[in-house]
């Protein structure tokens, strides 16, 4: 076991000195590029693959949101309950109530109405939605952030390529995070987008150059354990040391601190984590980040599901709405793939505590950005919501067509940590009519 440890314990984030002191360290390490704006300062760091290449952004519904008081409403039914449709900005498509902001963009927006899958439980059914392999006891598959991070990220990025946003770190109980890829694209925790990261200050009387001399001098003593046989282990503790490094000494921090936004800005998302959780994805994709995920919940509605829809409906149309507006305004939506989902769906059948369990079965997805054509609905489920009627999608389906709008080939296979090739996705094919 390696025991060799470095101090970059930092003093926390909580009170004005503290804030000072971090944005005045920002402001030297971003001396070089002069008396710039901090954005214009992100745009002249930004790499030069960001400006070339792809980002995504995935809001992630946790606990599986129901499908019928989403984007596949079914007013006047046994089924539908008392959810109500609304018009969008593209004739012919409704969606439930409770969405207006997002109706109103639905021209960037395509909504799969007809995905089905076949875990109905919680762990299960994030892990494949995030991995597209469902859990396997010998392998630990990347998930969708680590996987894109380690296929088109720059590798030169101080930032951590991704960066998961009010949920578990990516880390979860279903075990997710960047499997076999190793800890160089490990999700990068932000608990609480309206603070700052946590420790992020070298301790006194430690300058970069005795930084980089006590990373080396781990190195050093760990290179007879390595030899021995702890190779994978040295290689992910260096891969940790040094991407805490980079993180402490870059310029690009700033991008993390909400409070150099305008109030107003702030108030478009919504004052929920979700919300400020969108604005801080668009900075950090703006600065460089290749994925951000922002995570929101619960959507678990075994009980009062319609009083509880609403009000988590309210939050994530507030939040999403605003950050697909800006996007698109800062002529970003083109390169970043946004995606909405859970883990799963809910059922047609409103149970006796007036809520909706899990349903797999039937549940739908919307993706905007990234070269999706936009303005339609991509296959249906019958009047009652039971079963998908035409165009089924699977999980390795939608997969394929994430992977396609970002430009990675999903048929590309690495090397698992057992010595077996593993494709980025196991079968399937996109969804042509994303593209068309």
């Amino acid at each position: 076991m390696l025991t060799h440890n470095i101090n970059l314990r930092l003093t926390r984030d909580g009170d004005l000195s503290h804030r000072r002191h971090f944005l005045k360290q920002i402001a030297v390490g971003a001396g070089a590029v002069g008396g710039l704006s901090w954005m214009d300062q992100v745009r002249a760091a930004a790499p030069e693959l960001r400006k070339q290449g792809m980002s995504c952004i995935l809001l992630f519904m946790r606990g599986g949101p129901s499908q019928l008081e989403t984007f596949d409403p079914k007013p006047g039914t046994a089924t539908g309950g008392p959810t109500e449709a609304i018009s969008t900005a593209v004739s012919g498509i409704q969606i439930a109530k409770g969405w207006e902001r997002t109706a109103k963009l639905m021209k960037d927006m395509a909504i799969i109405r007809s995905m089905t899958s076949k875990e109905g439980n919680h762990p299960r059914a994030v892990y494949q939605m995030h991995t597209s392999y469902v859990p396997s006891g010998s392998i630990k598959y990347p998930s969708l952030g680590s996987m894109v991070a380690s296929e088109i990220a720059d590798p030169t990025f101080d930032l951590p390529h991704y960066v998961n946003i009010g949920g578990g770190g990516g880390q979860d109980v279903s075990g997710l995070g960047s499997g076999f890829l190793g800890m160089s694209y490990a999700p990068f925790a932000v608990p609480d987008p309206n603070r700052l990261p946590q420790n992020l200050e070298l301790p006194g009387g430690v300058d970069s150059k005795r930084l980089n001399r006590r990373l080396g001098l781990m190195d050093s003593l760990s290179k007879e354990f390595g030899s021995s046989g702890g190779q994978s282990r040295v290689a992910d503790q260096k891969a940790i040391y040094q991407s805490a490094a980079n993180l402490i000494l870059s310029p690009r921090l700033a991008s993390f601190d909400l409070n150099m936004e305008k109030q107003t800005d702030r108030e478009r998302y919504g004052k929920s984590t979700f919300g400020q959780g969108c604005l801080m994805a668009r900075r950090l994709v703006e600065t460089g980040v290749t994925f951000v995920e922002v995570s929101h919940g619960n959507w678990d509605t075994h009980d009062d599901n319609f009083n509880k829809t609403t009000k988590l409906a309210g939050e994530v149309d507030q939040g999403m709405s605003a950050l697909l507006t800006d996007l698109k305004e800062r002529g970003m939506l083109d390169k970043t793939l946004v995606i909405w989902m859970g883990e799963f769906g809910r059922t047609p059948t409103i149970n006796p505590r007036t809520g909706r369990d899990h349903y797999p079965r039937a549940f739908n997805v919307m993706l905007g950005g990234g070269g999706i054509k936009g303005g339609q609905v991509i296959g249906s489920t019958t009047a009652d919501g039971r079963d998908v009627k035409d165009r089924p999608v699977q999980v390795v389906d939608l997969f394929c067509s994430f992977y396609q709008a970002l430009k990675i080939n999903h048929k590309k296979e690495n090397m698992s940590g057992v010595g077996r090739p593993i494709k980025i996705v196991d079968g399937g094919t996109a969804v042509k009519e994303l593209f068309a």
